[in-house]
């Protein structure tokens, strides 16, 4: 099972400054896990002890992983995981 994840340029250090790479899972953790196997430090980067870091949002195929079930969301052969820092600012 293929599944696409879109990685931000600033975590593409993990993984060799591709954008795109594939991993494997039937749930969003177990694509972390299989990707942390591959590109070790990412886990790190997007999981913290309470889940996805507050500040990293994920989306299948465009649709928030927070609303779908977190870390034990489903994927599914060819579904596209983007991963995406959060934006944060205001008014100076």
């Amino acid at each position: 099972m293929a599944i696409n994840v879109r990685i931000p340029t600033i975590l593409r250090s993990y993984t060799g400054g591709e954008k795109l790479v594939s991993g494997e899972g039937a749930t969003l953790k177990e694509l972390i896990s299989d990707l942390d196997s591959r590109h070790p430090g990412l886990m790190d980067r997007l999981v913290d002890e309470n889940g996805l870091r507050r500040f990293v949002n994920v989306y299948l195929n465009d649709e928030d992983v927070r609303f779908l079930g977190g870390l034990d969301t489903p994927l599914s052969d060819g579904d596209t995981v983007t991963v995406l820092p959060a934006v944060a600012g205001g008014a100076g």
